[in-house]
């Protein structure tokens, strides 16, 4: 159920609220933002990302076929060579994420390092 605003109106907005959970899922805005950079094959995406592993990567790509805010092309080859890109919807997403990018570096904190022993 939806809470009404003062004004009457619906603060909760299901498509809102799924791109939100979907851009929000762990890794997807580093992938995304690796794309905003043109077309990568997949290995160039794993050596852009530090810490991601090949298995999120392919999960987080299926997602985003999915939604249509990434393509992924085929080229037979030989050999065959695979690569994503941004969709027209995906390089819309440009503009959220260089907002949401000055915002962490105003307001959020560096994560902090993990001692190695």
């Amino acid at each position: 159920m939806s809470e009404q605003s003062s004004d009457g109106s619906s603060d909760f907005c299901p498509r809102f609220h799924h791109a939100i959970e979907l851009i929000g899922k762990r890794w997807t805005g580093a992938v995304l933002r690796a794309l905003l950079r043109g077309p990568r094959r997949f290995n160039e995406l794993l050596g852009a990302i530090p810490d991601l592993s090949d298995r999120l990567l392919a999960e987080r790509l299926r997602e985003l076929e999915g939604e249509e805010i990434v393509s992924r092309h085929v080229d037979p080859g030989p050999p065959v060579r695979v690569a994503y890109e941004l969709t027209a919807s995906g390089k819309e997403l440009e503009t959220a994420l260089t907002c949401v990018g000055q915002w962490a570096e105003r307001w959020v904190a560096p994560p902090k390092r993990k001692r190695t022993a």
